[in-house]
């Protein structure tokens, strides 16, 4: 009885220092939430008035949305882009981990080596060929160019591929004496079995994509192309006075990756206890 008593005590205090630890992550959130709401003359009161006394919230997130730098169009360019890359992506980098996890053929080893270690190439690095090659090919300034940088994901690769190695070897060779080919033991067994594992690498993907700055900064001129976050470069420096706009610019930035989450956290849960099982 009283070793029952010792275990809730112990859970609860658990309970309560992650309560507490996550409030002070939220603090910034949900100053910069309340901050969107408040006329600029209420932002830097003190003590913090964390529910305003005046609400400007509509002046402010339209002045964001519709004013001279509409956000509309920049998330509009930023969700094709986010999501046709992750989509793509995805697709690509299964197939790849499938292939290199479950398919023999010569030098299928040393070929992953060989993939694998172009990701120890800071992305820096590869930044002036890449320039010089989409232009060459037509593919500088749009958003085709960003899609396809993006596609192709040597992480994604690997992290697949560690799941799809956990399949057991029985499963894919009665499924080939019964004679299914390769696209159907991927499509049918590998992919339902190692899908929380492929969700979670979408939303890392689509995270990752939304908040890339550096590709569409050396890739896109043309201001109606732009992404959110070289929209949200370009809004601070023209309101950087206005901090109750800028916080209505970052709360819209960052409320599709919230709602994703939210969306998927099932998936990445699943995800992460696949991998903690799977060996």
């Amino acid at each position: 009885m009283k070793k029952f008593k010792y275990i809730n005590t112990k859970k609860l205090l658990i309970t309560i220092i992650a309560f507490f630890c996550s409030l002070v992550f939220l603090l910034p959130f949900i100053w910069m939430l309340s901050t969107s709401f408040k006329i600029e003359a209420d932002v830097f009161k003190y003590p913090i008035q964390w529910i305003p006394d005046t609400w400007n919230a509509v002046n402010n997130y339209n002045e964001v949305w519709f004013g001279d730098y509409p956000f509309y169009l920049y998330y509009w360019n930023s969700i094709k882009v986010a999501v046709l890359t992750t989509v793509t992506s995805v697709i690509v980098s299964a197939l790849a981990a499938y292939g290199f996890s479950k398919v023999r053929f010569p030098a299928g080893n040393w070929l992953f080596f060989i993939v694998l270690a172009t990701y120890m190439v800071p992305p820096q690095a590869s930044l002036v060929p890449q320039f010089l090659m989409f232009r060459s090919f037509g593919l500088f300034d749009s958003h085709l160019g960003l899609i396809l940088l993006g596609s192709f994901s040597v992480l994604g690769t690997f992290m697949l591929r560690q799941f799809f190695m956990g399949i057991q070897t029985d499963l894919i060779d009665a499924a080939k004496i019964d004679g299914a080919g390769h696209w159907t033991i991927f499509w049918k067994i590998a992919v339902p079995v190692v899908k929380p594992a492929i969700a979670t690498y979408g939303i890392l993907r689509f995270i990752w994509t939304w908040n890339d700055y550096q590709n569409p900064l050396i890739f896109l001129r043309t201001d109606e192309l732009y992404t959110i976050q070289l929209a949200m470069q370009k809004f601070t420096t023209i309101n950087g006075e206005f901090y109750s706009l800028m916080m209505a610019a970052a709360v819209s930035a960052i409320l599709p990756l919230l709602i994703v989450f939210i969306i998927g956290q099932k998936q990445v849960i699943e995800g992460i206890a696949l991998g903690g099982v799977k060996g």
